[in-house]
C-alpha cells in the first residue's frame, strides 16, 4: 500500500523548480508560547504599552525566527518526510514585519542541486525560499542548503 506525505527525493528537486506551501496564521498564542519557550521575552513581543507609546510597530510584532520556524514547519510537513537528512547552512534576510493574525506561506525555488561526492545516494540543495504574507509583502527570504536523499 502507497504512503502518502512523503518527502521530495533529490531526483524531484531539479534547479529552477518552484513550489508554494499552504499558509499558516500566526497567532497571539503562537507568539506568546514561542517567546516563552524561547526565552525571547524582549517589550517588542511582550509589551503592548511598549509597542502602543515607543515602538514604531503599533500591533503585536512575531519574532523573525518564529516566521522562519514556521516557514520551516510548512516545508518539513510538505517536502521532507523521510528524504530530508540534514540542514547544513543558510543566510537569512529579514524583509518585513510579521504581526498576530498575518497568514504566511512559504514560495520555494531550487537554485543549486548537486549530488555529493562522498555519498553518491545523497544529493545536496539549496532554496530560496520566500516567505510572503496574505498581502504579497514579503517578509523573510533565506537559502538554506540541505541533505537529501536519492531515489536510487
Amino acid at each position: 500500500m502507497e504512503t502518502v506525505g512523503l518527502g521530495l527525493y533529490f531526483e524531484d528537486l531539479p534547479v529552477g523548480r518552484r513550489f508554494r506551501t499552504i499558509g499558516r496564521t500566526v497567532t497571539e498564542a503562537d507568539i506568546t508560547n514561542f517567546v516563552n519557550c524561547t526565552g525571547m521575552l524582549e517589550v517588542l513581543f511582550t509589551n503592548l504599552e511598549f509597542l502602543e507609546h515607543e515602538s514604531d510597530f503599533k500591533r503585536r510584532l512575531a519574532p523573525a525566527a518564529l516566521v522562519y520556524a514556521f516557514a520551516e514547519g510548512l516545508l518539513v510537513q510538505s517536502t521532507m518526510q523521510h528524504t530530508g537528512l540534514a540542514f547544513v547552512h543558510m543566510e537569512l534576510n529579514v524583509e518585513n514585519p510579521v504581526f498576530a493574525g498575518d497568514t504566511i506561506h512559504a514560495e520555494c525555488e531550487i537554485i543549486q542541486a548537486r549530488r555529493s561526492e562522498s555519498r553518491r545516494e545523497r544529493g545536496l540543495v539549496r532554496t530560496r525560499v520566500r516567505v510572503t504574507k496574505q498581502d504579497g509583502a514579503v517578509a523573510l527570504t533565506y537559502t538554506p542548503l540541505r541533505i537529501v536523499k536519492c531515489r536510487g
